[in-house]
């Protein structure tokens, strides 16, 4: 906090509060003008002295008594409803956003005079930013279903309530089991799906090909392969369904280096050069093969919208519990091949596994690298292997299900990407 007894010590911090103030009812005098409003409960000048008598209110606790903070909100509480029961009489509107945004604003100017300036002027632009973009928000959340609104909640549920309430101790066979530590690697495997199908559902991927390839692919970069290589019999776009195969598969490398990130930075750091080459390849194939499919090629049709693109909630109870099991199945299988094989048991464990889920196999040895149990390199290779073994089922799903058109558009990149991550690591 300042020092009174320096002058004009607290001058900084008031003209900050002041700004917040301006800058906020900047936007809401805007926005009542956008709207053609006559009538303006409180504009830009209002604003700014909330601002600047939530910093005054400190400096008087300060020079005067503690409690002249507290009398000076409840003033502007007051004049705030007062206000608020004044325009709902005039006008009939019972919105409350802009009498909310005038307290934020009071205490906005109170907190900068409190030694957090930096704090205060970064929620200041936060506020201002957050009040523009109402008419985007309201169109976004209006484009969620009720089981995207229960599938963040049940998200919620598991993090908030159900995570802390797990023993945090390692049990079974060789101890192999660790339900905290499990159950955490679930939600974070479900949150990172959850937050790309919102994504993908507010910004209505099913419109492109390669929006839904980007969101989907954070989902299950697998189930958006099938789904893409299927198109093949719907729709003529070999070039921009290719761009799309490799942008799905590229967006796995990303999501392994999340979740090593989180769990075993030794680990992260040895893969995030490689991964990030073969990420590299995979979109500069998908970039040059959508120009080929949406600007060189006068011969391929212009896309369809007739065609289901959607993915399915990656949050349910079914498959949250499958993958929970599939990751505990994982995790014993892999501490066995340690125990009984050493790292060629590793690197045979990741092979098979990854065929089927890069995730779990991920998960299950930066666990493993995290407690010491495995050497960072060691990890870093099997996650690695696993990739490659996922990688190559994908490349074989779209030649199977897809044909030939697919194949050989996006093989010279897929095998091209993992020659440079593999060499790069071993």
């Amino acid at each position: 906090m300042f020092e009174l007894d320096e002058p004009l010590a607290f001058l900084p911090a008031t003209i900050l509060a002041l700004a917040i103030g301006l800058l906020i009812g900047a936007e809401r005098e805007w926005s009542q003008y956008s709207r053609q409003s006559e009538r303006l409960m409180a504009g830009i000048r209002t604003f700014g002295l909330l601002g600047l008598v939530g910093s005054l209110s400190v400096v008087f606790s300060e020079l005067l008594h503690p409690w002249a903070w507290a009398f000076v909100s409840t003033g502007v509480m007051l004049l705030i409803i007062a206000g608020y029961i004044a325009e709902v009489r005039a006008t009939g509107d019972w919105g409350m956003t802009t009498e909310v945004a005038m307290l934020v604003t009071y205490l906005l100017g109170s907190l900068a005079t409190l030694d957090h300036m930096v704090l205060a002027a970064a929620l200041g632009v936060v506020v201002a930013a957050l009040l523009s973009l109402k008419a985007v928000l309201h169109t976004q959340v209006h484009r969620l279903e009720k089981k995207e609104i229960s599938g963040a909640l049940k998200l919620l549920f598991i993090s908030v309530v159900i995570l802390p309430l797990l023993p945090n101790e390692s049990m079974g066979p060789m101890d192999f089991f660790n339900p905290s530590i499990v159950w955490w690697m679930v939600v974070l495997i479900t949150g990172l799906g959850f937050v790309a199908y919102v994504a993908m559902r507010v910004m209505d991927a099913s419109k492109g090909l390669l929006w839904t390839a980007v969101f989907g692919g954070l989902v299950s970069s697998t189930a958006m392969t099938l789904t893409l290589s299927r198109l093949a019999t719907q729709i003529q776009r070999p070039n921009v369904l290719s761009a799309g195969l490799l942008l799905t598969s590229a967006l796995m490398f990303p999501r392994v280096l999340v979740e090593t990130a989180v769990l075993a930075r030794p680990v992260f750091h040895a893969l995030i050069w490689p991964l990030l080459a073969a990420m590299a390849i995979y979109l500069l194939g998908a970039a040059w093969l959508a120009w080929r499919g949406l600007h060189g090629s006068a011969h391929e049709p212009a896309p369809t919208t007739d065609v289901d693109l959607s993915v399915n909630n990656p949050f349910e109870i079914g498959p949250a519990l499958r993958f929970t099991a599939v990751l505990v199945a994982i995790m014993f299988l892999v501490k066995l091949a340690n125990e009984g094989f050493g790292d060629a048991g590793i690197y045979l464990s990741a092979a098979i596994s990854g065929a089927a889920d890069v995730d779990a196999i991920s998960l299950s040895l930066s666990r493993m690298a995290s407690q010491d149990e495995l050497a960072a390199p060691i990890a870093a290779r099997g996650i690695l292997i696993a990739a490659l073994s996922n990688s190559l089922v994908k490349l074989a799903l779209a030649a199977f299900i897809g044909g030939w058109a697919l194949f050989y558009r996006t093989a010279p990149f897929v095998l091209l990407g993992l020659a440079v991550a593999a060499l790069w690591l071993f």
